[in-house]
């Protein structure tokens, strides 16, 4: 039986402490959130809510569900979001590939090309420039294609690629295989925790999403999740500060606190289902990519 020395048993308590403060420090925000989307609005003008709602109101769900807009939105950013997961995973195991290969003569040109595009860009109005002689604004490409392709996640790949035993390729190549066969029935299936970790990065960050749509998109009908965000969270601070140019206010049993807060949570909540489920592949993912081979 393995015997703990007194330092080791302070250690483990001390972080175990440290850990718990973390988990309240971070918690603490989200459940305050969740509070006010719950409270009276008597309680949040009075500024009584702390991490437990004040009463109980639904009516800032109500509004906000009840918007024909959000709905839209939510179709927009699914869209968006399974598309730029599936090609940035697509794209970067195409470009890796090669990359990881020892046959292929321009690995080191390649990887030099990507390095200095890692450190040097054309900046924003350029972007938009080259996007728009390629008709790609007010489109559901804009928010696909622009980021499909990243330097640091193609070097991940190729390192992640490199680790797999190259036996397997030649193996694969006596059967008669070609390099797209031995890509995806070869080093896809054994990338996985790879592919769920860098998955889930792009769906994380496409969910979040705005600035790309608030430049490229002016139809509202393409809108994401996060701009209806940005516009309802504008248009009730407006409305809470006594402006007529907010949202009218509601009388009696909601506020544009029940709204803002409610219209958060909502947008967050995918994200929040999703990442448990896919929590396990990290460590695995990154530790076998950050490993030089």
């Amino acid at each position: 039986m393995y015997k703990s020395s007194l330092g080791s048993r302070m250690f483990d308590l001390f972080n175990g402490l440290f850990m718990l403060l973390l988990v309240v420090v971070m918690l603490y925000p989200f459940m305050h959130v969740v509070a006010i989307s719950l409270s009276t609005p008597e309680a949040i003008s009075a500024g009584k809510v702390g991490w437990l709602p004040k009463g109980f109101n639904m009516e800032g769900y109500r509004y906000v569900l009840n918007r024909a807009d959000l709905w839209i939105a939510y179709r927009n950013t699914l869209l968006y979001t399974a598309g730029s997961c599936f090609f940035v995973l697509l794209f970067t195991s195409l470009m890796a590939y090669p990359l990881a290969v020892r046959e292929f003569k321009a690995q080191k040109a390649i990887l030099f090309y990507l390095v200095v595009t890692m450190f040097f860009n054309g900046g924003i109005i350029p972007t938009f420039l080259v996007i728009r002689e390629l008709n790609l604004l007010n489109t559901f490409w804009v928010m696909v294609l622009p980021g499909a392709v990243s330097a640091f996640t193609v070097i991940i790949f190729r390192t992640f690629f490199r680790a797999i035993p190259y036996e397997y390729r030649e193996s694969a190549f006596m059967d008669g295989a070609n390099d797209f066969r031995i890509l995806f029935s070869i080093y896809m299936p054994l990338s996985k925790p790879l592919l769920a970790t860098f998955g889930l990065f792009t769906m994380v960050a496409a969910w979040n999403e705005w600035f790309s749509a608030l430049i490229y998109l002016k139809n509202e009908n393409l809108f994401p999740v996060q701009i209806l965000l940005r516009k309802i969270l504008i248009l009730e601070q407006f409305a809470d500060s006594g402006s007529s140019s907010g949202v009218v206010r509601m009388e009696g049993n909601i506020s544009p606190r029940n709204i803002q807060m409610a219209v958060t949570l909502v947008a967050m909540f995918p994200i929040l289902v999703v990442y448990p489920f896919a929590q396990k592949y990290f460590v695995k993912g990154i530790m076998i990519g950050g490993i030089k081979g």
